[in-house]
């Protein structure tokens, strides 16, 4: 204040024009989408327990094949045991998903994820006490009650983010990476354990993993969806003359919904491509004498698809989710020509993996579409069930890849057996040609919690 007169200075530095006046160097920048998703209050308290509990999924199985591989010396039994496994979670894990929807996520995944521990363990005795082979598969069989925490997680994004498209596109890219990620690091991780100190590592700190996880996960209880709660009947009904049919709240079972059937036999498909290539890729690193090369080859898939899921959710998106759905197929099925033409023509383990690493980046934007599409149509009430019978589908078309990966190069090639995943994915792409077009109207909207 100088006499009469206010002088008002601003002394901060000048630079760029933000939106809301100058901008200087030290300014706080617009945080980037995955940073404003993990923003959301409780999202990074559920996502930790959660990344935590979903590491082992891609260790189990490499545990139980060097564990009882090293042990019994029969890669057949470990093999056997391990698809005995595969076939029980294709059938206990939709019911365990209709529990977490009726009842909880707290209620319902914590003593699950106890018996899929007790399981593990058994299996670990059984092995290590020689007991007898039908022991084996009971123990890993009872590994099937693992919830599909991937599917819990992505219910809770919906539910934080109910209504905000845009915000849960990213969140479904989040998961596919996590995803990506967590079956790229498992299995480096099971082996290192196992081979580093003793066969039985692996598994043991899976356990762990698994419990500690699933425990924390389901202790941020201010992020959990709330259960489905069947309609009540009308305590005063009216006249049998005058009452209008109503449609049920909800079906009882996803497999209802006539939209999602489609989307089911596309994850079938996509499976076959997922265990037709692990087959392939070990048995052309085999061929080239570079076995023990095979895992990290496969890791490069699974990093591109990682990255370009990332980015993707980062993008614009342009276009339905169905057309985007399709045109990510196709993308898909035209770059897994890319390692057939590169084992047919130069035969190059170091080829092979860059034409794995370009292929695979088509793998997380179609698998993202395909979850999307499947929250959409899955009724309310019902996501956990709908987002599990996707997963269903993909172990599924695993086993069956795996068989025809398997046969083909053991009968044909290693070379040939490469046409095994382009040929699923262009199965995938046909069922999505035919079907995209059908019109049917949501049960709701899946990210609406009744």
């Amino acid at each position: 204040m100088t006499a009469d007169t206010l002088v008002i200075a601003d002394f901060g530095p000048r630079g760029r024009q933000g939106p809301r006046g100058p901008r200087g160097p030290g300014s706080a920048r617009t945080p980037g989408p995955y940073r404003r998703l993990l923003a959301t209050p409780g999202a990074r308290a559920f996502t930790i327990g959660n990344l935590l509990a979903r590491l082992p999924m891609g260790m189990f199985s490499v545990s139980a094949v060097v564990m009882i591989a090293g042990t019994r010396g029969s890669y057949a039994l470990a093999g056997a045991v391990t698809a005995a496994g595969l076939g029980a979670t294709a059938v206990v894990a939709p019911w365990i998903a209709r529990l977490v929807d009726r009842y909880g996520q707290a209620r319902i995944a914590v003593p699950a994820t106890l018996l899929a521990a007790l399981g593990s363990l058994a299996l670990l005795l059984c092995v290590r006490l020689g007991a007898p082979a039908w022991t084996l598969f009971v123990s890993y069989a009872a590994t099937a009650t693992t919830p599909n925490l991937g599917g819990m997680s992505r219910a809770r994004w919906a539910y934080l983010l109910d209504g905000d498209e845009k915000a849960l596109h990213v969140a479904n890219s989040f998961e596919q990476a996590a995803d990506e990620a967590c079956f790229m690091l498992g299995p480096v991780l099971a082996a290192f354990l196992c081979g580093t100190f003793f066969p039985e590592a692996g598994t043991l700190a899976g356990v762990t993993l698994l419990v500690t996880g699933a425990l924390l996960f389901a202790a941020q209880r201010s992020t959990e969806p709330p259960p489905w709660t069947p309609p009540h009947p009308d305590p005063h009904p009216a006249p049998a003359r005058t009452r209008t049919r109503r449609r049920p709240a909800s079906p009882r079972t996803p497999l209802r919904t006539p939209a999602l059937r489609p989307l089911l036999a596309i994850c079938l498909a996509m499976g076959a491509v997922f265990g037709s290539m692990e087959v392939v890729t070990i048995g052309f690193a085999d061929g080239q004498g570079h076995r023990a090369a095979a895992g990290v080859v496969l890791g490069l898939q699974a990093a591109g698809s990682c990255a370009a899921g990332l980015v993707y959710g980062a993008v614009h998106r342009q276009g339905s989710v169905e057309d985007r759905h399709v045109w990510c197929i196709a993308a898909m099925t035209a770059l897994l020509t890319l390692p057939l033409l590169a084992a047919t023509l130069t035969g190059s383990l170091l080829v092979l993996a860059c034409a794995l690493l370009v292929a695979g980046m088509a793998t997380a934007p179609t698998m993202v579409t395909g979850m999307t599409l499947v929250q959409r149509h899955t009724p309310p009430g019902r996501l956990n069930e709908g987002m599990t019978l996707a997963v269903t589908g993909l172990l599924g078309g695993i086993a069956c890849g795996s068989a025809a990966g398997g046969w083909t190069v053991e009968h044909v090639s290693p070379v040939a057996g490469y046409g095994v995943p382009v040929t699923a994915a262009a199965a995938a792409l046909m069922i999505a040609l035919v079907t995209h077009r059908v019109t049917l109207r949501p049960a709701e909207s899946s990210n609406r919690f009744t």
